[in-house]
């Protein structure tokens, strides 16, 4: 298995391709961490929720990180992780445009509201928290299997290096051997 970083092309593609991941919060040094679906825009996540509490977790501590994976199987996998700070979106006329923009990411969506609002009371419902995750950092990795060919081609090339290690031990060994003598 070989594992390589991830440029932050990749990281944005993976984050684009994924929609869901954990986000990860923090309050009294409690750790929580729950399932969320969001949008990359830019440089950052865009996200919405019910209140409850991971939106006061995140009030309080707006610190957060999310990661996104995608696992095929213990060798070949990719995980990007993001570190943010957590901004609400409010019906201020500050966050107006940008509170606009991510209810119509999510408008797309059939059923957009669902699983977050599914088991709340309807009231509530009609009042989800829109919140976006400016991002501070980003980092992915990446798991493969080498191909055979691949395989085969380091095989070569490590077969070719010992050739010329002992070529070079060899040539060596004589003229060691020769100064020696003197």
């Amino acid at each position: 298995m070989r594992i390589k970083a991830l440029s932050l092309e990749e990281c944005q593609d993976a984050l684009r391709r994924a929609g869901v991941g954990r986000l990860a919060c923090v309050r009294y040094n409690q750790p929580y961490i729950v399932p969320i679906s969001f949008e990359l825009v830019d440089d950052a996540l865009y996200g919405f929720a019910m209140a409850g509490r991971k939106i006061h977790w995140m009030r309080s501590n707006p610190n957060v990180c999310v990661e996104v994976d995608d696992i095929r199987d213990r060798f070949n996998w990719t995980s990007v992780i993001v570190e943010g700070r957590y901004e609400e979106l409010t019906d201020s006329k500050t966050h107006e445009a940008d509170r606009a923009r991510a209810e119509q990411l999510f408008r797309g969506r059939p059923h957009w509201r669902y699983p977050a609002s599914a088991t709340l009371d309807p009231a509530r419902a009609l009042n989800p928290v829109f919140y976006r995750i400016q991002i501070e950092s980003i980092s992915g990795r990446h798991a493969f299997q080498p191909s055979r060919l691949d395989r085969l081609k380091v095989a070569t090339r490590a077969a070719r290096l010992r050739q010329w290690w002992r070529r070079v031990a060899r040539i060596e060994k004589p003229r060691v051997a020769a100064r020696s003598e003197m």
